[in-house]
């Protein structure tokens, strides 16, 4: 394993120079580092011996290799260093030395153990963008919290929301909280690169994954905020717009999006029932949401007599929002039809690794793959 290596600038890419030092781990730091691996930048990702958490944590794997460690930590190269080692760490501050982004997401106080907090770094490369990712925060009542993507979606709100009054609080089926957290911060990090850009100063970028639910649960929070009210779940349902969910077919279920009153009127006379769309209890959405059980009921009296495929087929020549409850399987398949080629193969020691393709398409800079997720301590 190597445990001197020199920055290797990537060719191309928005990026492209750019020196980013990740000392993260689990799914926050490394979405948000391998999204700036993307876009061009040089990431080197320094593992303790261990190696990140998530190469443990499957099945599933491809090979020998989790694949949810796949998920986050393609164009990176792996360093391992023991941090607690004065020799490593020396290492990691030459590294330091010279990174235009250092990304961290320890619990707060161990970076300073480590000699490797923001105020401690910065007095050795004053330009450096030091993102540092928290559960939540790092006030004194704050430290000694670590905070998985679960906890967070707990004590955080998102799962009283989620599921349904009989299911009781529910999780969203994906780390939703971690990758949230790491795009907010990779946003921050873009802004503070533009700014040393006109500045020449580096600042430090902190976010906590508490906040970003807060401010990623939208109108859900501006619903508490507005009314003093919690929101309750509401299953596939939406609280405040109607029909916008799940509905039952004759052969399952379809989702039907309807957000203004023109596409709830194409929907009923699609149906047969135009005349709910100037019903006075239905008129408009806020007395369809009133009146929710009626009018889906009405709905799904139409519904339950036709296949999810002709009642797809129905609505989306009318001009109304709808789709089948696809699984990931499906999803693939549906985005690939549609010609977003979502899916890239890295050749990693010639073997082809699957990954999810980057969402991001740019026209004189795009995104580009050049490595696969690294084996530990490769360098």
């Amino acid at each position: 394993m190597k445990n001197d290596i020199d920055w290797t600038a990537a060719q191309g890419g928005a990026l492209g120079g750019l020196r980013v030092l990740d000392l993260t781990r689990v799914l926050a730091g490394p979405y948000l580092t391998m999204m700036l691996g993307d876009l061009g930048a040089e990431v080197i990702k320094i593992e303790r011996p261990e190696g990140d958490d998530t190469r443990g944590w499957g099945p599933p794997f491809f090979g020998d290799t989790a694949t949810y460690f796949l998920a986050a930590n393609r164009n990176k190269r792996s360093v391992v260093f023991d941090l607690t080692d004065p020799r490593d760490r020396s290492r990691a501050e030459r590294l330091a030395a010279t990174a235009d982004v250092i990304v961290e997401n320890f619990r707060p106080g161990v970076t300073e153990r480590l000699g490797l907090a923001y105020e401690q770094l910065q007095a050795i490369n004053p330009g450096v963008i030091y993102c540092s990712i928290t559960a939540f925060g790092d006030s004194p009542q704050a430290r000694g919290l670590a905070g998985y993507d679960m906890i967070l979606q707990s004590v955080g709100g998102l799962m009283s929301i989620t599921g349904t009054t009989q299911t009781g609080p529910v999780k969203v089926g994906v780390a939703l909280v971690d990758v949230l957290a790491g795009l907010h911060a990779g946003f921050a990090v873009l802004a503070a690169l533009r700014h040393r850009d006109h500045s020449g100063q580096g600042q430090k970028v902190e976010v906590s994954m508490l906040n970003v639910l807060l401010a990623s649960m939208a109108n859900q929070s501006s619903a508490y905020l507005g009314t003093g009210d919690s929101p309750t779940p509401a299953g596939n349902a939406h609280p405040s717009i109607v029909p916008y969910q799940t509905l039952r077919a004759a052969d399952g279920v379809v989702t039907i999006a309807c957000g203004n009153d023109k596409q709830f009127a194409a929907l009923t006379a699609a149906l047969g029932i135009a005349e709910l769309a100037t019903d006075p209890k239905f008129s408009t959405n806020t007395l369809r949401v009133r009146n929710r059980r009626e009018v889906i009921e009405r709905i799904e009296e139409q519904l339950t007599a036709m296949t999810v495929g002709d009642v797809i087929d129905l609505l989306l020549d009318a001009g109304v929002p709808a789709g089948p409850v696809n699984d990931i399987a499906g999803a693939f398949r549906y985005a690939i039809e549609l010609g977003l080629d979502p899916v890239v193969y890295i050749d990693h020691g010639g073997q082809q690794v699957p990954q999810v393709a980057s969402p991001m398409r740019m026209s004189g800079t795009p995104v580009n793959y050049r490595r696969a997720p690294p084996t530990l301590g490769s360098g």
